[in-house]
């Protein structure tokens, strides 16, 4: 019965690697799709519940973990030898922090989220820019000013021109979604007809 409990934990571990593991090109919106389809309708349902863009949810996600399910930040270094804490709480896609993601559990009532789930991820993220959207009056489909306030917080956010780091990322993020609309504008009519896999 153990032994049968530890290979049914193995064969678990591995069908999640599998499933959740990096894709080949990050680069394109159409081929992360093209390898990860369930991905499209999980953002298509987002963009849905909270109108934002999938552009904008993937330029997200290539910033904050390039797509690893499993990304955290990289550890302090005592002397700059030993390994200390990690520098903060973020993980998984969205790199959300503990305390962000429990503030989103609550509101949406979506308790058993996982920061390792892409589906639950870009909610997260359709969650946040709607919420900045409404705190700060940053359009939604605005990839500058939206990630700003993604990186910074609601709070520091008004101090973001005194940013330099957060500056460059931002406008990396608006870079990165610009090129992910392109993309996805040749193939999104195709994307739409797989309309047999379920949601």
């Amino acid at each position: 019965m153990i032994h049968l409990q530890k290979y049914l934990i193995i064969i678990i571990f591995f069908f999640l690697s599998a499933c959740s593991s990096v894709p080949r090109n990050t680069k394109n919106s159409c081929e992360i799709f093209k390898e990860r389809y369930l991905w499209y309708k999980h953002s298509k349902g987002a963009y849905k519940k909270w109108g934002v863009p999938i552009h904008i949810q993937l330029a997200f996600i290539k910033k904050e973990s390039n797509f690893n399910w499993l990304a955290k930040p990289e550890r302090i270094k005592l002397f700059k030898i030993i390994p200390y804490k990690r520098k903060s709480s973020s993980f998984g896609y969205s790199q959300a922090i503990k305390g962000t993601w429990r503030q989103y559990e609550n509101e949406t009532g979506r308790k058993l989220a996982t920061r390792m789930r892409y589906k639950d991820s870009v909610d997260f993220i359709g969650w946040y820019i709607s919420k900045s959207s409404k705190i700060l009056k940053i359009p939604k489909n605005d990839p500058y000013r939206q990630y700003l306030a993604y990186y910074l917080g609601w709070k520091d956010y008004k101090n973001s021109k005194h940013n330099k780091k957060a500056i460059i990322y931002a406008k990396s993020v608006r870079e990165t979604s610009s090129k992910y609309r392109k993309q996805l504008t040749v193939c999104k009519k195709n994307l739409n007809k797989k309309k047999y896999i379920i949601y």
